[in-house]
């Protein structure tokens, strides 16, 4: 299960779904629209996380199954895309079709400017993963492309699902899992940069070490960044309140994407955290002597 094979038994199986959901959806009102838009993006997202991770997972658990993740990660985020091309198609059709439900109960401009956002980068990712779009773009091109898109699909995922839980009303099963798989696949990245970090400091200096003072001040951000990760439900109000208070905040509030950051205040923490942690001091027996 490889390649081609394993992206056309996957997009199949999600086009199967969404099929079958679409006889039970009642298709003739906005809402029955509206429905089809969560369900295929339910289906869509647990394989940009998959995407999101895979490189991470080979580095901190190197292996066949990490290989074999890794290998296959171009095919898994066109799973993804293929999701999310059931997506657009309804999303089209809502606003178009169902004009006013969509101005009235839909739309909104930051949503609409966050999502518009992901969509470009997600048709780059996809003309680029294919050879003729490919050596259209450079080297660091490819990588800003794919790399910065990435990470924009994921923090639109992940920011929706903490918003599910910490925002609104009654959140679903659903929310706590593909919420908690998010903070998972952008976690198992810190740990895999700072695993990385540590090996390249020790690999200029074989006596270099982590200061007590180092270590204690990361582990205890670390656990910070995962109160924060999980109590968001306490401090939203107050931190959102807080950070939108002057009126330049308030203002990028209305049309800067994911502004003011509270979904990956926790993230950003954690990352502190992990740079602290493995922050690295230069042994006493192997200061060097001037010549």
């Amino acid at each position: 299960m490889n390649g081609w094979a394993l992206f056309g038994i996957i997009a199949a199986l999600i086009s199967s779904l969404v099929i079958n959901q679409m006889f039970a959806a009642n298709l003739s009102t906005g809402e029955g629209i509206s429905a089809m838009i969560g369900y295929s993006v339910r289906l869509a997202v647990p394989f940009i996380y998959l995407a999101m991770a895979a490189s991470s997972f080979n580095i901190l658990f190197p292996g066949n199954v990490s290989r074999w993740w890794l290998r296959n990660r171009r095919y898994i985020g066109l799973c993804f895309a293929a999701g999310m091309a059931w997506q657009a198609v309804f999303i089209f059709t809502l606003s178009t079709v169902y004009r006013d439900y969509y101005a009235e109960s839909v739309y909104y401009f930051r949503d609409e400017l966050e999502g518009s956002v992901g969509y470009i980068f997600l048709a780059a990712m996809v003309l680029t993963s294919f050879a003729l779009g490919r050596k259209r773009v450079d080297q660091t091109q490819w990588k800003i492309i794919q790399k910065g898109g990435i990470y924009c699909l994921w923090a639109y995922a992940f920011s929706v699902y903490w918003w599910n839980l910490f925002y609104y009303a009654d959140p679903r099963p659903i929310d706590y899992l593909y919420y908690w798989s998010g903070f998972l696949a952008f976690s198992l990245r810190i740990a895999a940069w700072g695993k990385q970090r540590q090996q390249k400091s020790r690999a200029h200096n074989s006596h270099t070490t982590s200061a007590l003072v180092y270590k204690s001040l990361g582990g205890i951000l670390i656990v910070s960044g995962m109160f924060i990760a999980a109590t968001g439900l306490y401090w939203q109000t107050a931190v959102t309140g807080f950070l939108t208070s002057t009126g330049w905040s308030a203002e990028l509030e209305l049309w800067l994407p994911f502004w003011p950051f509270e979904p990956f205040l926790s993230l950003l923490t954690i990352g502190l955290g992990a740079a602290v942690f493995t922050k690295s001091t230069i042994g006493v027996g192997n200061v060097s002597q001037p010549v």
